[in-house]
């Protein structure tokens, strides 16, 4: 099913709605969007949006979004790749590079649909935002069951960077609030930002501070917590390094009446608590800091200029990338 969902610079946007027994899941061709994914028997609706695509287009929040070239923040908008500095588009603060520059989510797709999935498609150009190399990009969701598989891939002509992520704000009460959400996240350590909000190549045990989620605890609990890393930003705003490798469960947020778990084959993840979220989305309903919380795997941020992590998120020339996100919806 697809319906009109308006335009972009005079181009047609179009929402395509997947559905099964359990979940209805909506995504978009401009900037191949997630923009809801509602629990049928419940009725929630469980990520924050918007109710046409004029409104993506106006938005910062990167509500829903497919982001690439590269997730998170890259430092002084630069990075060095086999010998040669790359300049990228510095659109935070002046100075640091923020998913991408203008990146995939401000894009339009090609689109093919399936029986219980839809592909989108686009060519990013050599040097577009910066970054070298014409990517082939390609990102599919699949609609199996209770779970909603996301696959991104990409080929590039040059080497290049690929660190995409999600960018989903959930509220799984359909609430104007997280702070009562039960989160567990399966990582033992945590990396400190700095002023401008750049993970710090250093990470530090979650133990015995407000960062330890491992067995689960309400948002709520230390989000005012009297910790300059948590004054400073307003709540969580930080990346965790997820233990293991290949496909395995991030984390688990815990609503009053659904429960949804975040799987991904990629090295680690963000979790953003909303602290500076103020939007009017859906039906008119407003939305504010720690309304919802995001969790985004990902690579390490800035994890091309810093020589100690790994690993890279270097696309070699004519190599196949792909990257994985799982969620899954149950009912308590």
């Amino acid at each position: 099913m697809k319906q009109s969902f308006g335009t972009i610079k005079g181009a047609p946007v179009t929402l395509y709605e997947l559905e099964n027994e359990f979940l209805v899941l909506k995504v978009m061709n401009y900037g191949a969007t997630v923009v809801s994914i509602i629990d049928k028997a419940t009725g929630i609706d469980i990520v924050k949006g918007y109710d046409s695509a004029e409104e993506y287009y106006k938005g910062t929040a990167h509500l829903g979004a497919f982001v690439g070239r590269t997730a998170n923040r890259t430092r002084n908008a630069q990075f060095k790749l086999n010998g040669s500095t790359y300049h990228i588009t510095a659109n935070e603060h002046g100075v640091t590079n923020l998913h991408g520059g203008e990146g995939f989510d401000k894009k339009m797709y090609s689109v093919e649909e399936g029986e219980n999935s839809v592909r989108f498609t686009r060519i990013s150009p050599d040097g577009e935002e910066g970054y070298p190399g014409n990517m082939h990009v390609a990102v599919t969701y699949t609609l199996n069951g209770r779970t909603i598989e996301m696959k991104a891939e990409a080929v590039s002509d040059e080497d290049t960077l690929f660190a995409i992520t999600n960018h989903n704000y959930y509220n799984l009460d359909g609430s104007d609030s997280i702070l009562d959400h039960t989160l567990k996240i399966n990582a033992g350590t945590y990396s400190p930002n700095d002023d401008l909000s750049i993970s710090l190549d250093t990470c530090l045990p979650v133990a015995g501070t407000p960062f330890d989620f491992r067995t689960g605890k309400k948002l709520g609990t230390d989000i005012n917590a009297d910790v300059e890393q948590i004054q400073k930003f307003r709540g969580y705003d930080h990346h965790f390094e997820i233990e293991g490798t290949g496909m395995r469960t991030f984390a688990e947020l815990t609503g009053k009446k659904l429960k949804l778990t975040v799987a991904s084959d990629l090295p680690g993840m963000h979790m953003y608590t909303a602290n500076f979220l103020d939007i009017i989305g859906k039906n008119g309903i407003e939305s504010g800091p720690h309304s919802a919380v995001c969790i985004e795997p990902e690579y390490y941020p800035n994890a091309i200029n810093y020589p100690g992590i790994e690993p890279k998120p270097v696309l070699e020339a004519g190599m196949h990338g792909e990257s994985n996100i799982t969620w899954t919806i149950e009912e308590l």
